[in-house]
């Protein structure tokens, strides 16, 4: 973090982005709920990709290389993982018949919680992580240092690629998405109306403030980004397990553009038939580099470039064999 006292352009300059595309977003494109068209998604995700390509020019101009390399991989990593997020989204949202004018809101009010909690999981991880390694030892005739807990997070990521290879959208589409620990959180809570009031979270039935089925949708949305931070968070500290300004900032550019991807993939879910197949070799992939770190290392740049492959190959593969079902 020493670079960014010498630095504060770069984090003065993070934070004017994010607060002035936030306010932007909620108090003036999209102040009156709406359905969001394929133009405006295609314009809001080429903005926000633009954005995050341009912040990272900067990191590269003051920074270097490396930690370009850290953002780039750490940016694409996060993105990549998080469309198996959007599908069940997807799901989440038929499920509870919420209309597309609503959808947006629900999104916007699950990203303002993923950046919380995702500001807790890095910084608190990278702070962690500093007090996990094992004193210096011989192994295979080499000096090491191990950090017990970044191969702990290596071999959890190589078993949920494993599972990401053998699952497929029907398991997630036979889901009772009302017994999930969202919606049993918000029942708890409150009571809930049967009936959904436009896009409010709350509502007066008979003289009493009720819950609206839009509240446990937003719950089921945060606790839903809750468990797929599992795989996320850990991937990403493979690559920059030391720097956690370009660990949340790069999550939190991918993280801001992952509504306007909603719109584009719920309209063209065939385009990722097959993804799932990429993000659980770029789990194992990544798995591997976290446990193999203390013997070789493998650099950001071959990191970026095998998951940029992964990436690209999958996607070629779902448009040329989609499963259209």
């Amino acid at each position: 973090m020493d670079h960014l006292i010498n630095h504060p352009f770069i984090l003065g300059l993070f934070s004017i982005i994010i607060i002035a595309m936030m306010l932007l977003d909620l108090g003036v494109l999209n102040k009156k709920s709406h359905a969001i068209s394929n133009r405006e998604a295609a314009i809001w995700s080429v903005t926000w990709i633009s954005l995050a390509m341009g912040f990272s020019g900067i990191i590269y101009y003051y920074l270097g290389a490396e930690q370009f390399m850290q953002f780039q991989g750490a940016y694409w990593i996060e993105k990549a993982l998080s469309v198996d997020n959007l599908f069940v989204f997807i799901l989440v949202f038929g499920y509870f018949n919420v209309a597309k004018e609503a959808q947006h809101k629900v999104l916007f009010w699950g990203v303002l919680g993923a950046l919380f909690f995702r500001a807790i999981f890095i910084f608190t991880g990278v702070w962690i992580l500093n007090y996990t390694y094992l004193p210096e030892m011989e192994l295979f005739g080499h000096l090491v240092k191990i950090n017990y807990l970044l191969t702990i997070f290596g071999i959890i990521l190589i078993v949920a690629g494993f599972k990401s290879w053998f699952s497929s959208s029907e398991d997630d589409g036979d889901k009772d998405f009302s017994k999930s620990a969202g919606s049993k959180l918000v029942h708890k809570l409150f009571k809930v109306s049967p009936n959904f009031d436009g896009d409010k979270f709350f509502t007066i039935q008979n003289g009493i403030k009720m819950a609206t089925p839009l509240l446990v949708v937003v719950a089921i949305v945060e606790f839903t980004d809750l468990l797929f931070a599992v795989d996320s968070i850990p991937a990403i500290f493979a690559i920059a397990p030391d720097d956690p300004f370009i660990l949340y900032t790069s999550n939190i550019f991918a993280i801001l553009g992952l509504r306007s991807l909603y719109f584009l993939l719920a309209n063209f879910m065939y385009m990722f038939s097959r993804l799932h197949y990429g993000l659980a070799l770029i789990l194992g992939f990544i798995g591997v580099k976290m446990i193999i770190a203390p013997f070789f290392h493998i650099s950001s740049m071959v990191s970026l470039g095998v998951v940029g492959g992964i990436l690209v190959i999958s996607i070629v593969w779902s448009l040329l064999f989609p499963i259209k079902d």
